[in-house]
């Protein structure tokens, strides 16, 4: 829920993100298929509160959750809802951007999703004080790093690394975008793209969706267990 990429290229939609926990926190359950208000949506599930940070809908979208907003905010002891379980709101309603639109945050802790939804990627963010909305254009490449865990030159550093690794490529696949989010700056377990800080905060996973004309796979690869699962579905 730390890192996440999108990158659009010959004809793929490529979405990865790292989760990065402490790891007394206990492992989530592989993604697997769930009924939320009558939708089918396959996420990789929190044992802890029971939501998600990255979830796929049986019709393509996809909702990634990154904790803080654009800036580190003060913590509080505690928080009305999970923000994983608001991923599952969202994305369960029938309209996802109203479903943003008249969501009450009141007393939860801020975050930014990532929003692929009929064709456009949005970024929607809670600051503890209002949510914002915006459209990104599709046709571009975009990193986000958690603001609670990476400080602005050390997000931007990334958003450096990003670019220059894709510079070069007429084309990107998923395998190269996996390999970007595993092995990047894999010396530095500070502020690489898999941390290990102490033995106490790591990446625990990373997890993909690639979208091509109406297929959709959705892989997950659990660091820890060094075990992959994944699914794939045709969109109706």
């Amino acid at each position: 829920m730390c890192t996440v990429s999108f990158v659009s290229s010959n004809g793929k939609t490529i979405i990865t993100s790292n989760r990065d926990e402490k790891v007394h926190r206990p492992s989530a359950i592989e993604p697997k298929s769930y009924r939320i208000n009558n939708k089918t949506i396959f996420f990789p599930k929190d044992q802890k509160a029971g939501g998600t940070w990255y979830a796929v809908r049986e019709d393509g979208t996809v909702l990634v959750l990154l904790n803080g907003a654009a800036e580190k905010h003060q913590l509080k002891p505690s928080y009305r809802k999970s923000r994983g379980l608001i991923v599952l709101e969202v994305i369960s309603a029938d309209s996802v951007l109203e479903a943003w639109n008249e969501l009450n945050l009141a007393d939860i802790e801020p975050f930014t999703l990532v929003l692929f939804y009929l064709g456009n990627l949005y970024q929607l963010r809670w600051n503890e004080t209002e949510k914002s909305t915006v459209q990104l254009d599709v046709h571009q490449k975009h990193i986000w790093s958690s603001s609670t865990l990476y400080p602005k030159e050390i997000r931007e550093h990334r958003v450096q690394l990003f670019h220059q690794f894709l510079d070069d490529k007429t084309e990107v696949n998923s395998a190269q975008m996996h390999d970007f989010h595993r092995y990047t700056e894999d010396d530095n377990p500070e502020n690489g793209l898999v941390i290990n800080r102490n033995e106490v905060l790591k990446t625990l996973s990373i997890t993909q969706t690639v979208i091509e004309q109406n297929k959709v796979v959705l892989s997950h690869y659990d660091l820890q267990q060094q075990k992959s699962s994944e699914i794939t579905f045709i969109v109706l």
